[in-house]
């Protein structure tokens, strides 16, 4: 096969594409149906076309459309709130106050640039590695307080609350933050006031306090409009307005307290260690805790209102020889508008020799928009996997015999008993070997035997009154992992096999250095990942060190709101010019040089919501339509890797890159990550990197942080959303993560990169690394990644190539172990688009 020739990405016109007008289309959509009504009373929405609006707030002429860092893309135009409902017709009665949030706004950017500027000097000083991103990661800006509220002609006002987030640094449960701040109270104190109605949106890629909504007075309605990407304010007035019926549900339990989070007080800088993060909590993450420990809660996991009401029935219940379990769910329009209806399925455990949490989600489905006296029938399925529990002492997955009952609902607290399955004696689903032991006693949560034996005696006496099916596993085989790795002799191998030893070392790196520069002029590798040369702006290329033998080199780039290239690049004798990075970055504004010589290429990319909105849509159908759109603009621009979806657990809600990722439940996280990954990979020849691997659930020093926790907790809640997203969808690769798992960094860590992804899950693609993973210190490795099954160093130092040098030479790092590594990624490469058809 010949490599392709790759063309200059971009185009040197600035009209409008047809791609844009398309996507941003679907982001819209997807963003409206993300978007999740809390509250509204009296019914209060949707309001009237052409209502007047005061409307106030961070959010309202500066809307959030995502998170900062990687996560960032460098979108054409981005539509605010105070836009989309001047667009919708609403007349807004405080133009003014929105001019003057703007100026102030603009200030405060200013500030917080040269803030950052600062910074980066003194860490230059002092010899910090990547100073700038560090000054820029650390320094999260501030949204700005705005001038006072006033009254004006309008009945309703509508406040947007917004608050900004983003890698290598996590929030803080404080005012202004997690809270409101003292200036957000006074003026929503005084809205509530100064005008009969009040909504209020929370423009926000996490949780936030909400306690003020029963605090105030005239808080009738309210709205998460999460961080909707760049046709945000659209997809607001489209909801506002009823144009859209909201059907978003939380994928998070919204606590009364922040200090009701099981691990509230150890998270992160809470207790003043971020060195070692004890998931003392265990299995109890998000709802299993508040559900299992029955903590009240201010809006509960999957809880989202809607403009009309459902009556949801459950009409049968079957199961089949392999343990499949369908559940008939008919979906009936009972108001008077149009709209959709998630419907979810929970299973209640059985208590048994294993503690288990109350009940776990193991099916979702979403109606189509069913008008007034409608009847939609949804068949929503599970298999013995979504009831199985990890035991340790015999490194098994089971499922202990006894009551399985399934509840129906639109969200946990809705949900009830309307079937069961009764399995008579313990079934042996998979026999594994043990990984990632602890290394240290750790004291987890645990519900007394007498309230877990209580609760399960109520389910039996209520399942007393429904229908209960045996539940027969015996034609299910009992599978044994089997951890001997054997790679195929095909192509890639025999390729591999021709290859230099400098060769090899270089391509299990990426290309060091290539086509980036600083501000100085001078070659650099960020950790924002900015470092590609063919598609500017991409986060890396592979090495092309074999070119000559046929091994082409793929372009990467970040996510997982949209492609992060550079907006705007230029090109001089046929040929893109360096990219100085801080050109890729908030839209140039830490760049203050000279333009780079040649003719403007522009590369404009569409910006969707954050990972959590698309989550919160409950719609798998439309979550791969934006897959579809993604990797649509991969092939317009040349990259073949996709570094996204995000996909940890949101473990605790400060965790600063919660807006990344989908949601506190493994099943619902990896069911989101497969259907955007299928969408992207209908595109033949690209891929997904699904990151971050594994136990990514802090970003203060997420370098060197270890995650400690059981080996049950690591399989059952933070690597079963990654094995599910492996099994449904085979992306391309993974991204290992940053931190370390009871003492070994994740880069480095053979029992999740090779027993649990490979042997376990049945991933065939390529493992890689973060960006700078190795840098940090000795403790992690170019040579330990190989050793480990972590196929690529990204994006690639010259440190790497002198430590994989070294370790050949001494015996350390086998010369097979290395070839197994480049294998993998050479077979990724050769399934690319980087070749001729």
């Amino acid at each position: 096969m010949a490599i392709k020739t790759r063309k200059l990405s971009g185009t040197p016109q600035q009209e409008n594409r047809s791609y844009e007008t398309e996507h941003a289309q679907l982001a819209r959509r997807a963003a409206s149906e993300g978007i999740v009504l809390l509250k509204n009373e009296n019914g209060l929405l949707p309001l009237a076309k052409g209502s007047k609006l005061a409307l106030f707030g961070a959010g309202a002429g500066r809307t959030v459309k995502g998170g900062t860092g990687s996560g960032d893309v460098n979108e054409r135009a981005s539509v605010s709130v105070f836009q989309g409902l001047t667009d919708a017709g609403f007349e807004i009665t405080t133009k003014e106050w929105i001019e003057d949030y703007d100026r102030r706004y603009r200030q405060a950017r200013q500030d917080w640039k040269e803030a950052i500027l600062t910074c980066q000097k003194e860490l230059e000083q002092k010899g910090g590695l990547n100073a700038f991103f560090e000054a820029y990661s650390t320094h999260q800006f501030a949204m700005p307080a705005g001038a006072p509220v006033y009254k004006t002609e309008a009945d309703v006002a509508v406040y947007c609350v917004a608050r900004v987030a983003g890698e290598n640094a996590d929030r803080f449960a404080a005012a202004g933050d997690y809270a409101l701040s003292d200036t957000e109270r006074e003026q929503l104190k005084t809205l509530g006031n100064l005008y009969e109605h009040v909504v209020v949106l929370i423009n926000a890629g996490g949780v936030v306090d909400l306690a003020f909504l029963e605090e105030l007075p005239h808080m009738q309605a309210a709205l998460v409009i999460s961080q909707p990407g760049m046709e945000g304010g659209h997809a607001v007035a489209d909801v506002l307005s009823g144009a859209v019926n909201p059907s978003g549900k939380l994928t998070d339990t919204w606590a009364d307290h922040y200090e009701d989070y099981p691990n509230a007080a150890t998270f992160s800088h809470n207790n003043g260690n971020v060195e070692k993060e004890l998931y003392e909590e265990g299995i109890y993450v998000g709802y299993r805790y508040f559900d299992s420990f029955r903590v009240p809660v201010r809006y509960g996991f999957g809880f989202g209102l809607s403009y009309t009401t459902f009556r949801v029935e459950t009409t049968d219940i079957c199961t089949a020889a392999d343990g499949g379990v369908t559940v008939q769910a008919a979906v009936t329009n009972t108001g008077a508008a149009a709209g959709r209806e998630v419907v979810q399925v929970y299973v209640g455990l059985p208590d048994g020799r294993l503690e288990k949490e109350a009940r776990r989600l193991v099916a979702f489905g979403k109606t189509a928009l069913l008008q007034p006296g409608e009847m939609q029938t949804l068949a929503l399925t599970f298999g013995p996997e979504q009831l199985e529990s990890y035991d340790e002492d015999s490194s098994a997955w089971i499922l202990e015999q006894g009551l399985y009952g399934i509840y129906v609902g639109t969200s946990l607290q809705e949900s009830t008993l309307r079937a069961g399955l009764q399995l008579t004696q313990d079934k042996v689903l998979t026999r594994t070997q043990a990984i990632c032991p602890l290394k240290q006693e750790l004291k987890v949560l645990s519900l007394p035997a007498e309230k877990r034996a209580a609760r399960y005696a109520a389910m039996q006496a209520e399942a007393a009154k429904i229908t209960v099916l045996p539940y027969d596993l015996s034609a299910v085989e009992t599978r044994t992992v089997d951890y001997q790795l054997r790679e195929p002799q095909d192509e890639a191998a025999k390729l591999v096999d021709t290859l230099t030893r400098e060769q090899l070392i270089r391509l299990a790196t990426g290309e060091p250095s290539k086509g980036q520069s600083d501000s100085n002029g001078s070659d650099k590798v960020s950790a924002l990942g900015s470092a590609g040369a063919a598609v500017p702006g991409s986060a890396a290329e592979t090495s092309s060190a074999a070119l000559a033998q046929g091994i082409a080199n793929m372009v990467l780039a970040d996510g997982p709101a949209g492609l992060r290239l550079t907006q705007t690049y230029y090109v001089k004798n046929g040929r893109a010019q360096p990219v100085p990075m801080e050109m890729s970055l908030e839209h140039g504004l830490f760049y203050d040089g000279p333009l780079p010589e040649g003719k403007p290429y522009y590369q404009y990319c569409t910006a969707i919501p954050v990972g959590t909105m698309l989550a919160q849509t409950w719609n798998l159908p439309l979550l791969r339509e934006v897959g579809t759109a993604v990797g649509k603009e991969m092939k317009i621009f040349g990259v073949q890797l996709w570094l996204a979806p995000g996909m940890n657990i949101h473990r605790n809600p400060l965790c600063g890159r919660n807006f990344e990722y989908y949601a506190e439940d493994p099943l619902l996280s990896g069911r989101c990550a497969a259907a955007i990954t299928n969408g992207v990979q209908s595109h033949p020849g690209i891929g997904t990197t699904i990151k971050h691997y594994a136990c990514n659930n802090q970003e203060d020093n997420r370098m060197a942080s270890d995650s400690i926790l059981t080996e049950r907790t690591l399989r059952e809640i933070y690597l079963k959303g990654f094995e599910i997203a492996i099994r449904e969808a085979k992306p391309r690769s993974i991204m290992t993560s940053y931190n370390l798992i009871n003492g070994v960094h994740a880069a480095n860590c053979y029992d999740i990169c090779t027993k649990a992804a490979r042997c376990e899950f049945g991933f065939d693609g390529v493992i890689m690394t973060d960006w700078t993973t190795t840098n940090v210190d000795d403790t992690c490795t170019a040579s330990g990644c190989m050793r480990a099954g972590n196929d690529v160093v990204m994006p690639g130092m010259d440190m790497d190539h002198e430590n994989l040098r070294k370790e050949l030479a001494d015996g350390t790092l086998t010369l097979d172990e290395l070839k197994r590594c480049v294998t993998r990624l050479v077979r990724v490469i050769l399934h690319s688009d980087c070749y001729e058809q």
